[in-house]
């Protein structure tokens, strides 16, 4: 099996369905996403400027989204490093399993939703990245 590299992870533009009355973003599991999602969260009151994340997953595939406001996330493989920035509501990162990820750089007031292929087990998280290096070796 070939190793999960930075270059996995991918940006997905999702539908907008627009309207006088606002817009709408619908998103299907195993349609517009590469998996069925059994999490939903957000991270949101995060001062501008601070980070999040840092950590990578054994097996949940998360599906980031910057549905207010902006933010960057910095992916790593262990030997090559990935930013890619997330401004829109309607464009989300898929970031699949043993990919390190730290969301960083948030505007002030924004909004990260996750949805997430698995339930929360703190056994999933690498949190060390001196472990995450020595799984991916």
């Amino acid at each position: 099996m070939q190793p999960v590299t930075v270059f996995d992870a991918s940006l997905i533009h999702l539908s907008k369905i627009e309207s006088r009355s606002g817009n709408i973003t619908p998103v299907h599991n195993n349609k517009e996403l590469p998996f069925a999602v059994k999490r939903i969260f957000y991270l949101y009151d995060i001062p501008g400027g601070e980070s999040r994340g840092a950590h990578a997953h054994k097996e949940c595939h998360q599906f980031l989204v910057a549905v207010s406001g902006a933010f960057e996330v910095l992916l790593n493989d262990g030997k090559t490093q990935r930013l890619v920035q997330l401004n829109r509501p309607y464009f989300g990162l898929h970031i699949p399993p043993m990919i390190w990820a730290s969301e960083i750089n948030f505007s002030s007031g924004s909004v990260c939703l996750v949805l997430a292929s698995h339930n929360y087990s703190e056994s999933d998280y690498i949190r060390d990245y001196e472990t995450y290096q020595n799984l991916k070796a």
